[in-house]
């Protein structure tokens, strides 16, 4: 190859990466002569002037680099603004850590959030109740959006407390993780939903009132809070004879307003499903919901019993449905596990529907109970389709899929030291539960449907027509997939495919050039 030699009046230089080359004098122009070729041994260049060039390091264009200078400069004045010792590191007391990030102990500031205030004392009657103390809950919707819980349970303890040196009273509502349901001998409660002795604290700290009263040992206590602190001395006063017996706690509160992104107000069908599930879930209760208004006439009112329990509960959510049996249902304890089942398959329902509760906490997430619920059913109706005959092909095996299709299933367990996941209890995590169930479920559905033949084959034939019908649908996206395929690839040109099904009206035309 040979060497292209530019005119001496023109100096080139090369660029080499990471630089880039400006000309000092932009009215001036370099082009290439129309009489330009290849032919060697030279390559002819003409210019109308001579200017000289620069390098400028690590840029690529001026707008990019007065961009990135901009953002460098910025960068640098926010480090150096803003010095990190140990003046920066804050420590916050109290309930203010619950106020600061309030989501992470309601789960939101929105319409969740709000309404899980209610239920968090909600939670606590009903612990009450769990343990044998509470047998009614009111729960009260005022005109004002503020909302009142009352339950005739042993009372909150308002004795001075020997670590804070302040009432019991005062301690559950303005000290975090004050509680007694931490388990051990020292509890107050063998099951319950709380945990970390947070919920009342935390309505409290996110409200911007809150009133209480309990009624003990023929006293009646009041107290009233504001964002978390207290702002009157507990007072207390004899109750009459007729009263002397009265047990329980009152709470009002009014959720604060700058908290919460959305506006004040609670949702009456909301709320009645959260109790509803509630009285199925604990057959011995009866929960009263009210929703006062300022027009007298627009007052709601309903009550909730159902001594049924889960029984009763998969009769509601099956209200519409072809049951093909009776609702299959059991209780039983092991381990220190209660595990409360009821379940029914219908045959106009191709979902399955399974709710899991643990301590009558919703785990909307599953867990460890519907996992060991689940697992058991597949396994024991595959057990009892190949003992029983009812399968035809030794090969056939349902998956959870199958087995589950019109599946309506409750299943709630009472755990002594439940662990869920996060604050707002989505999620069971105890491994020992999923034995437990797992175990307990199988026994007993293998009895159960060893003695009802009839119930096992109308449910393991709604279980093969599943399969069939997903074998099926496999099929047929296969042969679309395929038919896809063979469309993509055409023929090229002016050539058709062949689309006629007689192979004798069927050839190939084969073209030769000379």
């Amino acid at each position: 190859m040979a060497l292209l030699k530019p005119p001496l009046n023109f100096s080139l230089r090369l660029m080499a990466s990471r630089f880039v080359i400006y000309s000092s004098i932009h009215s001036h122009t370099v082009f290439l002569s129309s009489s330009f070729t290849l032919s060697p041994p030279s390559l002819l260049l003409r210019t109308r002037t001579s200017f000289g060039l620069r390098r400028v390091r690590n840029a690529v264009s001026s707008r990019a680099f007065m961009a990135s200078s901009l953002t460098t400069e910025a960068f640098q004045e926010s480090t150096s603004s803003k010095a990190y010792g140990s003046e920066q590191i804050q420590v916050l007391e109290g309930l203010d850590p619950v106020r600061k990030r309030p989501g992470m102990y309601i789960g939101s500031t929105g319409p969740r959030g709000l309404h899980h205030l209610v239920y968090e004392i909600l939670d606590n009657a009903i612990d009450e109740a769990q343990a044998g103390f509470a047998s009614k809950i009111d729960v009260v919707l005022h005109a004002d959006n503020s909302v009142s819980i009352t339950d005739n349970g042993r009372g909150i303890p308002i004795d001075l407390h020997p670590v804070t040196k302040k009432s019991s009273l005062e301690t559950v509502l303005t000290v975090l993780h004050a509680g007694g349901k931490f388990g051990g001998s020292s509890s107050g409660y063998s099951v319950s939903g709380g945990l970390h002795g947070v919920g009342l604290s935390v309505v409290n700290a996110l409200s911007e009132a809150l009133e209480v009263t309990v009624w003990r040992d023929g006293m009646e206590y009041q107290q009233k809070y504001s964002r978390g602190k207290p702002v009157s001395t507990l007072m207390c006063h004899e109750l009459p004879d007729e009263s002397k017996d009265r047990q329980g706690t009152h709470i009002k509160f009014w959720p604060d307003k700058t908290i919460f992104t959305t506006a004040i107000q609670f949702d009456y069908s909301t709320i009645a499903g959260r109790i509803r599930e509630l009285a199925f879930l604990n057959p011995k209760i009866i929960i009263a919901l009210k929703k006062e208004d300022t027009d007298p006439q627009k007052n709601q009112y309903s009550e909730y019993y159902y001594a049924g329990g889960l029984v009763e509960y998969v009769k509601w959510l099956n209200t519409d449905k072809k049951p093909l049996h009776d609702i299959v249902g059991f209780r039983k304890e092991a381990d220190g596990i209660r595990i409360d089942v009821a379940l029914q398959w219908c045959s106009d329902a191709y979902s399955d529907t399974m709710l899991g509760y643990a301590n009558s906490i919703r785990t909307i997430d599953g867990g460890t109970h519907i996992d060991g619920m689940k697992a058991s059913l597949t396994r024991t109706l595959n057990n009892l389709g190949k003992k029983s005959k009812i399968f035809k092909e030794k090969d056939i095996s349902l998956s959870g899929e199958h087995v589950r299709e019109g599946l309506t299933c409750v299943i709630s367990v009472k755990v002594a030291d439940p662990e869920f996941e996060g604050q707002t209890k989505t999620r069971l995590g105890n491994p020992e539960v999923r034995k437990v169930v797992d175990q307990s479920v199988q026994e007993y559905l293998t009895e159960y449907l060893e003695l009802h033949p009839d119930v096992l084959d109308s449910i393991l034939s709604k279980s093969l027509n599943a399969l069939k019908a997903a074998l099926a649908a496999k099929r047929a996206r296969e042969l679309v997939r395929q038919k896809s395929v063979l469309r993509s690839s055409s023929l090229p040109g002016k050539l058709a495919d062949c689309s006629a099904t007689n192979p004798e009206d069927s050839g190939i035309l084969c073209l030769f050039f000379h």
